[in-house]
């Protein structure tokens, strides 16, 4: 199962950091797989966001998500419902002195004849997304 996880300290207060972090306009600023990003609602257990992400040779793909954990300064959850991959996410932010140490992990289960095919693919998918965290730090810290 392709899975990846990663923790960054970000010299932020806790609530920027979780208001970035859950607000998908901010996406395409940190995470380049980001093809088109669209809310629709407020953020909130249950809510959607519509994602389109890049695959292979540059093609839109769908991914869209719903919140499962909205916690305030704390935790934010997801699932991926749309796409051929549906991995799910969950960003764990905790105060820290001098800022806010956020955690993210990602798991996507594959099974079938998509594991043999999709699993380096997805597995390298996951770490682009865990290398953005440097993206959104550099971004966060120069506000």
């Amino acid at each position: 199962m392709p899975q990846a996880q990663r923790s960054v300290v970000i010299h932020r207060p806790v609530e920027d950091v979780f208001a970035f972090f859950t607000d998908p306009v901010n996406d395409p600023t940190w995470r380049p797989s980001i093809k088109e990003i669209t809310a629709q609602g407020a953020p909130a257990v249950g809510a959607k966001v519509h994602q389109v992400v890049s695959g292979p040779g540059g093609r839109g793909i769908p991914a869209d998500i719903e919140i499962t954990a909205y916690e305030p300064s704390n935790r934010y959850a997801f699932k991926v419902t749309a796409g051929p991959v549906r991995p799910t996410g969950e960003y764990r932010f905790a105060p820290v002195i001098g800022g806010t140490e956020v955690s993210f992990t990602l798991n996507a289960e594959i099974t079938g004849l998509k594991k043999l095919v999709m699993s380096r693919a997805v597995q390298k998918s996951l770490d682009s997304e865990m290398q953005a965290l440097n993206t959104a730090k550099r971004h966060l810290e120069h506000r």
